[in-house]
């Protein structure tokens, strides 16, 4: 949600961030310092490296990696006060938080191959158990989709391939993908083409995923899933559970809440919950 959120938008703003893009790349980078471009395309990945040129590194010359993540922080802290209300320090957000952070923190202890999650696991941990729980989910996140790319990578894939996979799934259409990572109309057709020549797509205009490319998809999925365990040995099946009954009501409530999403992305979100 942070990257959606009017509140991150805002505190960017104040920085003389206003173009959503260069907040999105800015924010998820600043954790690594003012990097070069290169590295947010490298460690992003399906995004069309000329849209990760087009402001970095010129974030860097409105506001330096530090301002950035305190901003995001406060994006953070307004977002999730607001969407739960009085609750943002119930008891159920302490313990999902605690649950959270003993997993993050373990996960810290494997940071190799890992750059974009290492770079995030170095920043403080915040004081607040409603900023500790997002800081965790926060690494988690990026713990998963670090290996998430280790494993594309395995399998020959380039970003727009890969994203030309997820469409096939039927899970977000190719044409929302394509624009949101900016990549032409002549690119996507080309990384269609180079998907089908593997076998992984069914004939036809529509894309959709053969048996060869589902079991590939599947194949993926499930070692990105294993290679993500390690985290969460700090808590146990038990405590696993745990923290996904108490996240889920939680999830649900920024979803359904007041935030201020984009109706388009509140509606898919409300489709992933």
């Amino acid at each position: 949600m942070i990257y959606f959120s009017p509140f991150t938008r805002e505190s960017y703003s104040k920085l003389g961030i206003t173009d959503q893009r260069m907040g999105y790349f800015a924010s998820r980078s600043a954790a690594l310092g003012p990097v070069a471009a290169e590295v947010t395309i490298a460690t992003f990945f399906n995004f069309h490296p000329e849209a990760v040129r087009r402001v970095i590194p010129e974030a860097w010359n409105l506001a330096s990696p530090a301002a950035i993540l305190e901003a995001r922080l406060e994006g953070a802290d307004r977002t999730l006060r607001k969407a739960w209300g009085q609750g943002y320090d119930s008891a159920e957000v302490q313990e999902a938080a605690s649950l959270a952070r003993r997993a993050a923190e373990r996960a810290s202890g494997r940071p190799q191959g890992r750059p974009l999650f290492a770079a995030h696991a170095s920043l403080t941990w915040p004081d607040e158990p409603h900023l500790v729980l997002w800081h965790a989910q926060t690494l988690l996140r990026e713990f998963r989709g670090d290996g998430h790319v280790s494993l594309l990578l395995s399998e020959g894939l380039d970003g727009a391939e890969a994203l030309v996979v997820h469409a096939a799934t039927g899970e977000v259409s190719g044409t929302t993908l394509k624009t949101m990572r900016e990549w032409s109309d002549d690119e996507w057709a080309d990384a269609v083409g180079r998907v089908r020549a593997r076998g992984w797509l069914q004939d036809g205009d529509e894309l959709v995923l053969s048996p060869a490319g589902r079991e590939h998809r599947q194949s993926v999925e499930d070692r990105t899933d294993q290679l993500a365990t390690f985290p969460y040995e700090a808590i146990g099946e038990e405590g696993c559970s745990r923290l996904a009954t108490l996240a889920i009501p939680l999830s649900k409530a920024i979803v359904d809440g007041d935030v201020g999403f984009p109706p388009a992305l509140a509606g898919r979100l409300a489709k992933l919950g």
